[in-house]
C-alpha cells in the first residue's frame, strides 16, 4: 500500500500550490462553496478527502483545460462519454483496490479468461465504488479520486486495460510521482508524462 497521506486536514502548503497552479489556468470555474460541498457529502454519505475538499469549496470547481486532458470535472458531474447505461455510482462503498490491477493481461491467459458477465461483475466496483470522477483523457481513460476505503485521497487512472494508482516513490512504479490530489495536479502542471518511458 502507498504511503500515508493527511486527508483530514488541508495543509497550507498544498493549498498554496493548488492556488498557484489554478491561478494561471484559463477557464477555471468559480469555487463551489462550502454549502455545496457539504450538501454533496451529505447526499453521498461521505466526507471528501483533503486537500480536494477545500480546493473545490474555495479555489475551483471545474476547469475546461486539464488536468485531465478534457478538463477537471465539476464536483457532481461525470464526463459526457461516461455513458447513461452505467450502474449507479456508490461513493460511500469502499473502493476495492489497494494495488494496480491490469485485467487486460489476465484476459490474455486462457485459463483465467472471464466471460463478459463475470468480467463486468468483477470490474464494476472498481469503476463505480468509492471514487469521484475527476475527468477523462479520452479513449475510456478516466481519472478517479478515491473518497472511501484504504486508498482514500489517492488518484487512480481506470481504463479498459486496468486500474493504476498515480504516485508512488518507487522508480519502477507504473505511474511514479507524489501521491494525492496536489501531487497529481502538480505533475500535470509541470508537463510530465503519466507513464515514464522504458
Amino acid at each position: 500500500m502507498m504511503g500515508d497521506m493527511n486527508t483530514e486536514t488541508c495543509e497550507p502548503t498544498e493549498l498554496a500550490a493548488l492556488r498557484e497552479v489554478f491561478a494561471s489556468c484559463p477557464g477555471a470555474a468559480p469555487p463551489a462553496g462550502w454549502e455545496a460541498v457539504r450538501s454533496f457529502e451529505a447526499e453521498h454519505r461521505i466526507v471528501l478527502p483533503e486537500p480536494y475538499r477545500t480546493f473545490v469549496a474555495e479555489i475551483c470547481d471545474g476547469l475546461r483545460a486539464g488536468p485531465p486532458h478534457y478538463g477537471l470535472l465539476p464536483l457532481s458531474q461525470t464526463p459526457p462519454d461516461w455513458g447513461a447505461q452505467r450502474p449507479e455510482r456508490l461513493l460511500a462503498e469502499p473502493f476495492p483496490l489497494t494495488a494496480a490491477w491490469l485485467w487486460e493481461e489476465e484476459e490474455d491467459d486462457d485459463e483465467t479468461a472471464l466471460s463478459t458477465e463475470e468480467f463486468e461483475a468483477r470490474t464494476a466496483p472498481v469503476f463505480d465504488h468509492g471514487s469521484l470522477l475527476l475527468g477523462t483523457d479520452g479513449c475510456g481513460m478516466y481519472w478517479h479520486l478515491i473518497v472511501t476505503g484504504p486508498q482514500r485521497g489517492h488518484v487512480w487512472q481506470i481504463a479498459g486495460e486496468g486500474a493504476v494508482p498515480f504516485g508512488s516513490p518507487s522508480p519502477d512504479a507504473l505511474m511514479p510521482g507524489t501521491p494525492g490530489f496536489t501531487g497529481w495536479v502538480t505533475h500535470w502542471a509541470e508537463g510530465r508524462d503519466w507513464f515514464p518511458e522504458g
